[in-house]
């Protein structure tokens, strides 16, 4: 495998990330943005972003706003203002030009209609679609006066090319399968394979760290390197994020943007940091690896060949830890909007210690916390309900008597109190926490029911309880 240094092992590594803004920031896109930031952090380098909104129609700004915001929310900084591609088109233009003159493009003069007869013509012979070059050594007054032109590039008809790419390894193609592309349109505006080496040059990227879709443009790439005498960068290509069924990350696969997962999925940065880092890349059997490791561990050399596959239940089972791990108040303030303007967010701090402990996501924490702002009469789910029948009313009654006798209303001596009426009732505490949950829930799932009594307080638990309970005198 190659260096991941390369030839420029002696100068200060910059990396850039270069998303085009025609929608949001794709779960790919958010791991090779990840990689080229810690990379460049690694080396204590720079990171930089580009904007590549050439594509005037499908760009937006609502789109750049959130790849900015999936950014930010991943805790990726730069190292500089973003820089936009469509600001350069005139410094794009000048670099064609210049090849122009040196002798490396040639001007096109071949017509709309020519080049579809050509490819008709090559559709029927089985042939590759491509450029014939039939104006690359012609001269350029053979064209009739002021018609139209593209600025081709002349690329090398012989030899090959090889890449030391530093995932892929040595990867070698024929000059001859790559044709003269187009540098400059008609209207004067550049194809994105002249800006893109261009604005690479002029930022000072050493390290070119993207998807391996982008493998083949390295290699047309390369010739506008070598024809201006810029520096080679190092190309690191990875591999692409497969769904779990191994085809192609898509939207049946679930949420592919940044902002799905951390809006309807309920992920946590931190997470979906650690499980993108993961995707890919390893360091042992580690899973759960901080930030600032991150940074001093990553290298290329241990991304894999291979594409990666997205699973859903590992991401969930990740940000259960970072759930347990994170700050209640924190946790609090993130999971108040998912219930509504009736959170209380101090006593969604208070009961995150017990909320959290099994939660995988935000929303399994918000609907687990709901019971805390319910109103009475509560709403009872179809299993809570059948253990609200009379036997379990009755055990409610005894239940309310009890603990409307204690005083000290902590875990500690709810849980003494009801161990006792269990007993003298000869039941299990089982029977006795399960109508109990239902009452004060009206669900069958909850935090430790004496944790859920301390939550309501004393006062409001009680309520719940008789509420129940008096549905029972009133049928006896």
């Amino acid at each position: 495998m190659a260096s991941e240094t390369g030839t420029s092992a002696a100068a200060s590594v910059v990396t850039r990330f270069a998303p085009s803004p025609t929608g949001y920031l794709h779960i790919g896109g958010a791991r090779t943005a990840l990689f080229n930031w810690l990379f460049a952090r690694h080396h204590g380098g720079k990171a930089l972003l580009r904007i590549e909104d050439t594509d005037r129609k499908r760009s937006t700004q609502d789109a750049i706003d959130k790849i900015i915001e999936g950014l930010d929310w991943l805790g990726l900084d730069y190292d500089a203002p973003p820089l936009f591609q469509s600001d350069r088109a005139s410094r794009h233009a000048e670099v064609a030009q210049q090849l122009l003159e040196r002798g490396h493009a040639y001007k096109c003069f071949a017509t709309t209609e020519e080049l579809e007869a050509m490819r008709e013509e090559q559709r029927a012979k089985k042939l590759p679609l491509r450029y014939d070059r039939r104006w690359r050594d012609r001269d350029p007054s053979e064209a009739p006066a002021g018609a139209p032109y593209v600025i081709r590039l002349k690329v090398p008809t012989e030899g090959e090319t090889t890449i030391e790419d530093a995932v892929q390894g040595r990867v070698t193609v024929q000059n001859a399968e790559i044709d003269d592309y187009v540098l400059l349109r008609g209207d004067g505006t550049p194809t994105y394979m002249l800006a893109v080496v261009v604005d690479d040059h002029d930022m000072g990227v050493t390290h070119v760290i993207r998807g391996d879709d982008h493998l083949n443009n390295a290699f047309r790439q390369l010739p506008i390197i070598k024809a201006m005498g810029w520096p080679e960068p190092v190309y690191a290509h990875i591999p692409l994020i497969h769904g779990a069924d191994g085809a192609k990350l898509s939207k049946r696969h679930g949420a592919v943007g940044v902002e799905g997962y951390r809006d309807e999925e309920g992920v946590l940065p931190e997470a979906l940091f650690n499980y993108l880092l993961r995707l890919g890349w390893g360091h042992g059997d580690r899973e759960e690896i901080e930030k600032a490791e991150a940074i001093a561990l990553f290298d290329l050399d241990h991304v894999g060949k291979s594409p990666s596959r997205f699973d859903l239940k590992k991401l969930q089972n990740l940000n259960g830890h970072y759930i347990r791990e994170a700050d209640d108040a924190r946790l609090a303030a993130l999971v108040a909007p998912r219930i509504g303007p009736k959170a209380d967010v101090a006593l969604l701090t208070e009961a995150m210690p017990v909320l959290k402990v099994r939660a995988k996501d935000l929303n399994e924490l918000a609907e687990g916390a709901r019971f805390l702002f319910a109103k009475r009469p509560l709403a009872v789910t179809e299993k809570a309900a059948a253990l609200l029948d009379d036997a379990g009313r009755a055990v409610l009654a005894e239940i309310a008597t009890a603990l409307r006798s204690q005083n000290d209303w902590t875990t500690e001596a709810l849980e003494a109190t009801t161990k006792a009426l269990a007993e003298r009732l000869e039941l299990g505490l089982g029977k006795l926490a399960q109508p109990m949950r239902a009452a004060l829930t009206g669900t069958t799932t909850s935090p430790g029911i004496f944790d859920v009594l301390v939550l309501l307080g004393r006062d409001e638990a009680l309520a719940r309880i008789d509420a129940q309970a008096a549905t029972t005198a009133a049928h006896s």
